[in-house]
Parts: structure tokens; sequence; C-alpha cells
């Protein structure tokens, strides 16, 4: 079997660290953002964004992710998947990520996460 293409085995190891510090120390999240990210939904800049989220524990299940190289080299990932909040009951997610080598360092440049929540009335 032939190895992984090196932008899938990047968005691959970007994408299991993200979930792991996000689940147990956000803090930790900034090191992957840069003073330019960008992350939907929030006024501010992503990493006072992220740690400002009004839940104190969260758990995120991965069921797929893609990742293709995009321009200017860049990779895009895009994860499915469920999360748990708080006592809240389990909620499907789509989470999107821009990764740019800035310094010869991989970092999120832009992030969009929607809930997968719809309403039939």
């Amino acid at each position: 079997m032939a190895e992984r293409p090196m932008w899938e085995q990047i968005g691959t190891s970007f994408v299991q660290l993200y979930y792991q510090q996000f689940d147990t120390n956000r803090e930790q999240l900034g090191a992957l953002y840069v003073c330019i990210s960008l992350l939907s939904d929030y006024p501010v800049d992503a990493i006072n964004g992220l740690l400002m989220l009004p839940f104190q524990k969260i758990q995120h299940n991965i069921t797929s992710q893609d990742h293709q190289p995009a321009p200017d080299n860049c990779i895009l990932s895009m994860v499915v998947g469920q999360l748990k909040v708080d006592n809240d009951p389990i909620m499907g997610f789509h989470q999107m990520f821009v990764l740019k080598n800035m310094n010869d360092k991989w970092v999120c440049s832009n992030d969009i996460f929607r809930l997968a929540l719809y309403n039939f009335a």
C-alpha cells in the first residue's frame, strides 16, 4: 500500500492534536493559531474566542476527516463528528480548517465550525 501524501499526514496529525487539546486543556490551543487567524462566530481573535466558550467539559468523537492540498502551500481539512458538552445530549458537528506553514510550523489560519442542528418545522 502506498504511503499517504504529506498533506494528508499533516492534516491528520493536526486534527488529532487539535481535538486532544480541545478536550483536555483549551488553553494549549493558542499554539495552533496565529494573530491573523479567523474563527467563525466569534468577534474576537481565535484563541480568546475558544477560551470564552460557555462550558466546562467537552468531548469530541471524530467520525471522518478529509484533507486536500490548497493554494499558497496550505492544507484544507474538513472534519465531521459528534461532541458532548457538559450534560447536554450528543450533537453532530462539522469543522473546516485551513492550515498554513508559517516559520516551519503548521498553524490554523482559518477555522469554520458548525453544529449539525436541523429545524424541520
